[in-house]
């Protein structure tokens, strides 16, 4: 009877888990091995208790086993969720730009890993730069500068402005503001998130990879002072930390 410990849905694979205890291990061994045999097409791995955990943390899972990343209250979106959503934006970019130059920009840090992924999707040529601000202040009451600006002259150029999060609108309205002074052909909007509960400034958004609740996210790019951007996964901070 094919009875692994555990299903991770997502990745099609099955796991069973063994310990450093040489009698288990070799038991496992045994039953893999046989499984293997039975169903060669399967997907299924031994692994240590210890790297389970991490492959669970990896691809976003929290519940299976126990696994858990300090300061994570819940995981919003799995590795593999972000991953789908990104390369169906992608498409959807390169059909809606098709025979057009395209530029992404980018603000610095947080849309590094949505931004890098999504350009490996779209099958266009393409240019990309980056802008960096500080924000100060919050709400209606928020102030932007900008400490780096666009090294590329992006005059009747079709530019895509690539967000990480959208929440207020507040420095996204500063920013189109700024980069239209620039008369670029077309100027539209990709955000992976949108968070639209906290909207203040009526801000276009063209693509949009997920609505999500008001709650304080991190991974994924996403940071709370300068932790968690390497996660693969998106999910939601610890109340307490905040």
């Amino acid at each position: 009877m094919f009875t692994p410990d555990f299903y991770l849905p997502d990745l099609d694979l099955y796991i069973e888990l063994t310990t450093l205890k040489q009698s288990l291990v070799t038991e496992k061994n045994r039953k893999v091995r046989r499984l293997q045999e039975l169903h060669p097409e399967i997907n299924i791995k031994l692994l240590n208790k210890n790297d389970y955990l991490k492959l669970l943390a990896k691809y976003g899972y929290r519940a299976a086993g126990g696994a858990k990343v300090e300061g994570i209250n819940r995981v919003l979106l799995s590795h593999t969720q972000i991953q789908r959503r990104v390369q169906a934006l992608a498409e959807q970019i390169s059909r809606d730009y098709a025979g057009r130059q395209l530029v992404l920009i980018g603000v610095l840090k947080g849309v590094i890993c949505f931004m890098s992924d999504l350009m490996q999707h779209i099958s266009l040529p393409l240019a990309i730069d980056f802008m960096a601000i500080t924000s100060y202040g919050s709400g209606t009451e928020s102030a932007v500068k900008i400490t780096k600006d666009l090294d590329t002259d992006i005059a009747n150029l079709h530019v895509l402005m690539v967000e990480d999060i959208v929440d207020t609108g507040m420095t996204l309205n500063y920013i189109l503001g700024h980069l239209s002074s620039f008369k670029p052909a077309t100027l539209r909007v990709c955000t992976l998130l949108d968070k639209r509960i906290r909207r203040l400034a009526d801000v276009p958004l063209d693509y949009i990879g997920f609505e999500i609740p008001d709650e304080f996210v991190v991974g994924y790019g996403l940071d709370y002072h300068g932790e968690y951007r390497n996660l693969p996964f998106i999910g939601g901070l610890e109340p307490k930390l905040i």
